[in-house]
């Protein structure tokens, strides 16, 4: 049975690698500026991890096989060094592949969070509340009115909590339910939760942050590819989590013209 459950190990692991070495369920296409390190990085994390996974069943499965049964009177080997010095061994291997992950990675990590969005980067701002995400836009002074938790109302659809009334800067701003940006331009995301956590995902763009309640962040990105693309919470943040999406449309900049003045007037 020993020597059945060693092959048994070994098959699996090696079953288990042929989808992850076909990408049978590889990430969603790429159209971001930035996604290519990260596509690079993902694959070299896979590449390290899977041979390490395997180098450990193989090895796991050998031990099975020629040590499950020992003859009379064998005598029992030690590893030189004892249980501890496996343990160290096992620390600086794993350290070693974990800080050269890091380091390789660190160049595609930077150019979304350490690098600041260039000048001319369109500012959007996104507000995750249960169960949705809003977006806004500045009209045309360009300047995003204050936000008065207070006066926030779903009832009246004043999801920002905008007093047009007594705050100029308010009176262009545009609030939508879709995300659409013009294809090949700079986006500078300003993120904010309303109440719990909620995270801001779209596989395509390999953008994934989360927003923190209390904290104001921003990420920024170049979508190079017009489509319509899922906007997704992957933080679990109550009972309508499940549903809690929007939609991101990359446009032509004349089509995204077009739709911010259809949007302007409906406000």
């Amino acid at each position: 049975m020993a020597k059945l459950f060693a092959v048994t190990i070994i098959v699996i692991a090696i079953a288990s690698a042929i989808p992850i070495l076909r990408h049978t369920w590889w990430m969603a296409p790429d159209i971001s500026s930035h996604g290519a390190p990260i596509d690079e990085q993902m694959s070299e994390t896979m590449a390290e991890a899977g041979i390490s996974f395997l180098a450990s069943q193989i090895l796991l499965g050998i031990f099975i096989w020629k040590f499950s049964y020992p003859k009379p009177g064998q005598k029992i080997r030690n590893f030189p060094g004892g249980s501890m010095a496996l343990v160290i061994g096992a620390f600086l291997l794993v350290g070693t592949e974990v800080l050269a992950l890091g380091a390789f990675g660190a160049k595609a990590w930077a150019s979304i969070y350490l690098t600041p969005p260039s000048a001319n980067a369109m500012p959007v701002q996104v507000q995750a509340g249960q169960f949705a995400f809003y977006f806004r836009f500045p009209g045309q002074d360009g300047t995003f009115g204050p936000i008065h938790p207070d006066l926030i109302s779903e009832a009246n659809q004043n999801f920002y909590g905008l007093d047009p009334d007594h705050d100029p800067a308010s009176k262009d701003d545009i609030v939508t339910a879709e995300l659409a940006i013009p294809v090949n331009r700079e986006i500078h995301l300003l993120m904010h939760s309303k109440d719990v956590g909620h995270s801001f995902f779209v596989p395509e763009l390999r953008v994934h942050q989360d927003f923190v309640p209390g904290l104001d962040l921003s990420i920024h990105f170049t979508a190079t590819k017009v489509g319509r693309y899922e906007i997704v919470c992957t933080q679990l943040c109550g009972l309508g989590h499940y549903n809690m999406k929007a939609y991101l449309s990359v446009m032509s900049q004349a089509d995204f013209d077009d739709w911010l003045k259809k949007q302007a007037a409906n406000q």
